[in-house]
């Protein structure tokens, strides 16, 4: 009786952990980073309401509080210019046993401010975040997501193709910029390792990257003196004073398509490689218009530009790529031009 009832006490001791991975297996895992609030925050709410585990990442502990009430998700202390809160999480992750099937990239920050009068400051700060937060974050979760052969997501922006238009944007443009280049390199170098890499360019969604950015604003530019730009920036500071104020509160639509996008990145067959999601359809036609504005500007005046003819039919095969009805190759080259 002794035995049988020590076996039994075993048993009971260790049949938490059996029952936590018979009830969680076949549930993929998704880490979400900056999801406190705004796309991120919605992104970890629709995956958690469709059934998958998210851990979502935030700093202030009313956010993991307020996180950590919602089920299936289990919030994870994470700031992403951190590398011991990285490496912890990437611990704590391990040790729950779940694998990690997908990672959203989506914590990010924005600075105002006209590019030639600018603090390099502004320059290191929005970067450490928008960028190299990325890139650390990326290589510490890839062998997680390399074993599971998942999905990363990098949430990027329309301001990662434009450029131009808006005093003061240069920094989170250029941060935007990298994110897609860094997307594009990480894609084509994991393709190899069974991991898919997409990255999402919303376009103006509700979000609360404002306000922190008018709190960042008004602490540090406020009484600022430009020479070149004080007309333009003196507009950006009167907004900030009236949004923090409460007055205006227009923060435009829900990031619900946003959300959407990401799920489809992360759990379709085949996932596309950039999702284009815009706030309206003037976003849409901007976006496109500056690609094609590109293609335009670099096959002019040039010894080996690419014909009429050409052009067409790189767009029709990499509409076909897009599509997934042909296999990614070199851009330009396909069919037999790809063996050469």
């Amino acid at each position: 009786m002794r035995v049988t009832l020590a076996c039994l006490s075993v048993l009971l001791l260790f049949a938490p952990l059996s029952v936590l991975s018979d009830e969680h297996e076949g549930q993929k895992a998704v880490l979400i980073t900056g999801a406190s609030t705004g796309i991120g925050r919605l992104t970890a709410e629709t995956l958690a309401e469709a059934g998958y585990f998210v851990y979502a990442g935030a700093r202030k502990k009313e956010d993991l509080e307020a996180l950590d009430a919602i089920d299936n998700i289990k919030a994870v202390r994470l700031d992403v210019t951190v590398q011991e809160e990285i490496d912890a999480a990437v611990e704590l992750i391990e040790d729950e046993g779940r694998g990690l099937w997908g990672l959203v990239n989506n914590a990010g920050v924005n600075v105002i401010d006209p590019l030639i009068e600018s603090d390099m400051s502004d320059l290191e700060f929005i970067f450490d975040v928008n960028v190299y937060g990325v890139v650390r974050v990326t290589k510490a979760f890839a062998p997680m997501i390399i074993e599971s052969q998942g999905r990363i997501v990098n949430i990027s922006s329309i301001a990662g193709v434009l450029a131009g238009g808006f005093d003061g944007y240069g920094f989170y443009i250029m941060s935007k910029h990298a994110i897609e280049a860094f997307s594009d390199q990480l894609a084509w170098e994991m393709a190899g390792l069974g991991v898919s890499v997409s990255s999402v360019l919303p376009g103006g969604f509700e979000s609360r990257i404002g306000f922190s950015r008018c709190k960042r604003m008004l602490r540090n530019q406020a009484e600022k003196k430009y020479k070149y730009f004080a007309e333009s920036m003196q507009y950006y500071i009167d907004s900030c004073q009236k949004r923090m104020s409460g007055e205006d509160l227009d923060l435009g639509p829900k990031p619900v398509p946003v959300a959407r996008a990401v799920q489809r990145a992360l759990f379709d067959e085949k996932p596309l490689e950039h999702y284009l999601v815009p706030g309206e359809p003037t976003e849409a036609r901007l976006t496109i218009a500056k690609l094609v504005e590109e293609i335009a500007s670099l096959n002019q005046d040039e010894a080996h530009a690419v014909s009429r003819e050409d052009l067409l039919d790189i767009f029709d095969n990499e509409m076909r790529i897009a599509r997934g009805e042909q296999p990614r190759t070199m851009p330009g080259f396909y069919g037999e031009d790809a063996d050469q």
